[in-house]
């Protein structure tokens, strides 16, 4: 393996679900030692949300989920019950071999076992102690439990997005994967290698309090500060941007295609493939602004004209044209897509189970040291003995008497 950005630093991960998890597979592979910390004969929680679930030699199901594997990987599951004296200090001795901690509990809960930050930054002041939560450590929310679900109606991103708001019959919808946990998984990393360089100058160590709700809010962008700026209250618009048309879904003859139209001169390019350049020469639509303003119009002449023609005709034209246009690809066609294919978006690593398993690539391209793939996502509790043996130069009976005892 090649020395990665990260080697070198190890992470005692106390998180579960998603938020917790990205965070530390971001930080796993570029190369940070995770030692996953989890509950004997239960582990994470995602372990279970399914199906579909890993298949073994046989293709019977096992009991490890997609989902825990979208998120789990290039880490080392050890089981630990904390709720034992021995557990917290089992955890205090890998913590003292750590350079971060994460931990995702509700707020206040590790101080009954002696490992909230108050308690470990006296013991060690150079760890960076990271935790997620739902509402942060402060504010009258704080002791909630917090869900992406709960975020994103909180966080007003359901608010603008579904259909129309005039369309009969509209709700909000939330989007289609757990957005405020990721967002907050790699707002957390940002902030922890942050603290690290603060740490290298200073040797001080810091706690990091990271919430979904916080971070949803950061991310409405240009929607928040829309409100801001005018004071009007965004609605959901569907497909269509707030800002620029035209910037949405279209029918064609075939199917549907997006246009993503970010400025004057693409939309005359559009106007002059489609064969009516006299669109984007009409005051009405001959810049963005106008184009906003008579927005329903434009969209529905532009309507007209691609669904005259199949979908191909405009994605591959247009490209040549270069104007933004692409089709709307399901799951199973984003993997079979060319451009993904291209740049190595899936991966399959060996399992436990005996099996290679698929994996979503990380995005991370790097020329010097790019994101490697050690270690599969594990099964509950698979390398307990080696972490104890490796870190704690534990022998394997006082192991074994550990286990018999349920503290591993």
């Amino acid at each position: 393996m090649p020395d990665l950005p990260l080697s070198g630093l190890r992470v005692f991960d106390l998180t579960r679900i998603l938020a917790g998890p990205s965070c530390t597979q971001l930080l796993g592979d570029l190369g940070a030692d995770v030692i996953k910390i989890e509950r004997a004969g239960a582990g994470d929680d995602t372990r279970k949300w399914g199906p579909p679930y890993v298949k073994d030699a046989s293709g019977n199901d096992t009991s490890e989920s997609a989902y825990f594997l979208s998120a789990n990987r290039n880490k080392r599951s050890l089981t630990l019950d904390l709720s034992k004296p021995e557990g917290q200090k089992l955890a205090r001795r890998l913590i003292a071999k750590s350079d971060i901690m994460i931990e995702n509990f509700k707020v206040g809960d590790l101080a009954k076992f002696g490992l909230d930050y108050k308690t470990l930054s006296q013991e060690f002041p150079r760890l960076v102690y990271c935790s997620i939560t739902g509402f942060g450590q402060t504010g009258p929310y704080a002791p909630r439990a917090g869900y992406d679900m709960l975020a994103q109606a909180l966080g007003g991103i359901m608010s603008i997005t579904g259909p129309a708001h005039t369309a009969p019959g509209s709700q909000p919808h939330k989007v289609g994967v757990g957005i405020a946990d990721l967002m907050t998984g790699m707002y957390a990393a940002v902030a922890i290698l942050a603290a690290l360089r603060h740490r290298d100058r200073t040797g001080e160590g810091q706690h990091i309090d990271m919430a979904l709700l916080d971070t949803q809010v950061a991310w409405l962008a240009n929607e928040g500060l829309n409100y801001l700026v005018s004071g009007k209250t965004p609605v959901r618009q569907g497909n269509a941007h707030p800002n620029i048309v035209p910037y949405e879904v279209f029918a064609c003859a075939d199917g549907f295609v997006i246009l993503a139209i970010g400025n004057d001169g693409q939309f005359a390019k559009f106007c002059a493939f489609a064969g009516r350049a006299e669109l984007a020469a009409d005051p009405r639509y001959a810049t963005n602004p106008a184009r906003v303003a008579n927005r329903a119009e434009l969209v529905a002449i532009v309507n007209g004209i691609t669904g005259a023609k199949p979908q191909s005709h405009w994605v591959e034209g247009l490209a040549k044209a270069g104007v933004p246009c692409s089709p709307v690809n399901d799951i199973a066609q984003v993997f079979q897509d060319p451009q993904v294919k291209g740049r190595n978006m899936q991966i399959a690593m060996p399992h436990a189970s005996g099996q290679d398993v698929p994996l979503i690539a990380s995005p991370i391209k790097m020329s010097k040291t790019p994101p490697a793939y050690r270690h599969a996502p594990p099964v509950c509790g698979q390398h307990t003995d080696a972490v104890l043996e490796e870190l704690l130069e534990m022998s394997p009976a006082k192991i074994a008497a550990l286990r018999k005892d349920g503290i591993v």
